[in-house]
């Protein structure tokens, strides 16, 4: 079956065709070798991943396409629980969608009284000062959806985890709001891995 291919292999029957000389399978094993990881090769954008020969428009989107797809499985798989009892469910959820973006990301994730998710918000991409919404955006949300608590999550490519004056300008306001109307802040968070406050928190539920 399937489940006994090389990744190359995988790759390669995605590919469909190589191009005169290669075989989809070795233009995959080029690409591998260049990545040295599946997860790097997600990460990767289309003028690097079109270095490789044989990789063309087409098949960058062959590729996202699969990745996107395996992503989004990962995902489906937590939906029966979606519900946050730790950072690690956090992490599990959506570091898939999160962690290797190569552009700043602000969500903000809707939480019932059970910790169920309801929904999650992108509040704006790119850095902090541009294109962001405002708090009281965010708050028509919450109410609409009737949150019991929040958790705001924010990446930071580089992977630097110490919020930023601009990251704790917008904080700021956005726990404003939420304490406008008797929201619970559990956690705003600009690392997916530094979520020790998260724990605290849910553990008194």
């Amino acid at each position: 079956g399937v489940d006994c291919l090389t990744d190359a292999e995988l790759l390669g029957i995605i590919l469909v065709k190589g191009y005169q000389g290669k075989t989809s399978v070795e233009v995959a094993k080029d690409l591998l070798s260049e990545t040295k990881s599946l997860r790097k090769l997600d990460s990767l954008s289309y003028p690097e991943m079109s270095s490789i020969k044989g990789i063309g428009m087409a098949k960058f989107a062959q590729i996202k396409a699969a990745l996107e797809i395996g992503k989004r499985l990962l995902r489906e798989t937590n939906l029966p629980k979606k519900k946050i009892y730790n950072a690690s469910d956090l992490v599990n959820y959506y570091g898939p969608c999160m962690r290797d973006l190569k552009k700043e990301k602000f969500k903000a994730i809707l939480l019932d009284v059970k910790n169920k998710i309801i929904r999650d918000i992108d509040i704006s991409e790119g850095s902090l000062t541009e294109s962001i919404v405002h708090p009281r955006e965010v708050l028509k949300e919450i109410i609409k959806e009737s949150a019991a608590s929040v958790i705001f999550l924010h990446n930071h490519p580089s992977g630097e985890s110490n919020p930023s004056k601009n990251d704790l300008d917008i904080t700021e306001r956005l726990a404003g709001a939420c304490e406008l109307v008797g929201v619970l802040l559990i956690s705003i968070s600009f690392n997916l891995l530094s979520l020790a406050k998260l724990e605290m928190v849910l553990a008194e539920d």
